[in-house]
């Protein structure tokens, strides 16, 4: 048993600029610019031909009059649409530039691709700059803009066609709805207008309205439906997950793909009992745990039992750990053990131990200095800039950014690997065979 799987991972950015010029705009600008600076020679445009969003996977494809147009994503636009020399994919989706890394093997990998796509949003931002001097464009890995709106950080799992749909369904949902205790990036905020204040663990809570669906713009799911493998239909299936936050804290962002790689795994190999941990009210736990800062709130289970976060996190480890005494255990595999394991004691025993490590937590521990050095209330507009200006990545001062240097957030992926992943593919997936082709022959690709 082992977490590698083939899988990657999509960030859709938060962007605006100093003349405040519309997001559309704005995306599309920096996603020429990169164009421009890796293919100058090459015009090239998306196939959309083999793409079908529609198909669900319990059995069916909704209709295209039924579906919203958000999710019409196979039709040919005009958009700008790239593939990277590093096998990523750099686009505009939905008003915001988004970022899909190649295909990787294991966490670790998942780590450094996405940390060089924060290295090449900052380059198409310097691109940009000597075209548009005057319009300074800000870069955010969040995913709410606290107006309404929020944009996604999706997660892709290969997973084998013959397991049931429904045993996903009830194998995942109560790890989803409680894995934001150590991968959740913090909130100023309650609410998907921000009617209320107060701090949250989760970005995305309070926009997840459903248990299952195939949408991931409005009654955004739990589990997503969406039966676009890329891959074999016969075989595999890619698993869509659209509930998770950006991370800025590696250790967050590994632990958020480890654990659920391992999990789907254990369900893949009828490990997990469907009825053992299936939770009542799952969209209403969803944000009720995001509230729940000590971690410390009973949920009722569909059996009767009352369990915490931390108590069904904990039960799942406990499940991995037994099985992998079996089947035996790689070292990527004893990465994501012992972490999950470290995050689960720190946040039984000593929350304030993990604000190195967890991003929620670290940007806590900042705002609470804040509020308590100049009595400022957690509405106050220098905190609401707290909370933004953490996930700002191009700004000297970005929070986060200056955490990883000083390494009061613990870096797992040294600086020299990272610039290396924004121009070389990985070696383990056919992403290799896309950056290596399009890097030689960017001229000839139509």
């Amino acid at each position: 048993m082992s977490v590698l799987r083939v899988m990657g991972l999509e960030n859709e950015y938060g962007i605006t600029s100093e003349n405040a010029t519309d997001p559309i705009t704005l995306s599309n600008r920096i996603v020429f610019a990169y164009s421009k600076h890796v293919y100058p020679n090459s015009s090239m445009r998306w196939d959309y031909d083999l793409e079908n969003p529609l198909r669900d996977a319990r059995g069916f494809d909704l209709t295209r009059s039924e579906a919203d147009a958000s999710l019409l994503t196979d039709e040919d636009q005009s958009i700008p649409n790239i593939i990277l020399p590093n096998g990523a994919r750099f686009y505009v989706d939905h008003a915001h530039p988004e970022y899909a890394s190649p295909e990787v093997l294991s966490p670790l990998e998942i780590l450094k691709w996405d940390l060089a796509g924060e290295k090449i949003m900052q380059k198409a931002v310097e691109m940009d700059s000597k075209d548009f001097p005057n319009d300074k464009i800000r870069i955010f890995k969040n995913n709410v803009d606290n107006k309404g709106a929020s944009y996604g950080t999706h997660e892709n799992y290969l997973t084998k066609r013959d397991v049931d749909f429904n045993r996903i369904i009830a194998g995942l949902t109560a790890h989803f709805v409680t894995r934001s205790i150590y991968c959740g990036a913090g909130r100023v905020g309650l609410g998907q207008l921000s009617e209320s204040t107060g701090f949250q663990i989760s970005q995305r809570a309070d926009y997840i309205e459903a248990h299952v669906g195939l949408e991931t713009t409005m009654r955004r799911p739990i589990i997503n439906t969406r039966d676009e493998p890329h891959a074999d239909p016969n075989l595999y299936r890619r698993l869509h997950v659209i509930n998770g936050d950006a991370n800025m804290s590696d250790w967050s962002n590994i632990l958020k793909v480890g654990t659920t790689s391992l999990i789907i795994k254990m369900i893949e190999d009828g490990l997990i009992n469907p009825d053992e941990l299936q939770v009542k009210n799952p969209v209403d736990m969803f944000s009720v745990v995001s509230r729940d800062l000590d971690c410390g709130k009973t949920y009722e289970m569909s059996n009767g039992r009352k369990l915490t976060a931390i108590d069904i996190q904990e039960i799942l480890l406990e499940k991995a750990k037994t099985y992998l005494n079996i089947a035996g255990i790689d070292a990527h595999t004893t990465q994501i053990i012992s972490m999950w394991e470290e995050v689960l004691q720190g946040l039984k025993f000593d929350k304030d131990s993990l604000d190195n490590r967890v991003d929620w937590i670290a940007k806590q521990s900042i705002i609470l200095k804040y509020q308590n050095r100049n009595n400022f209330k957690i509405d106050d507009p220098v905190i609401k800039s707290i909370d933004l200006q953490y996930s700002e990545i191009t700004s000297n001062n970005g929070i986060a950014q200056v955490l990883r240097s000083k390494n009061l957030l613990v870096n797992l992926i040294n600086q020299e690997e990272i610039i290396e992943a924004v121009n070389e593919p990985p070696t383990t997936t056919r992403a290799w065979l896309r950056g290596k082709v399009l890097t030689k022959f960017s001229a000839e690709v139509s």
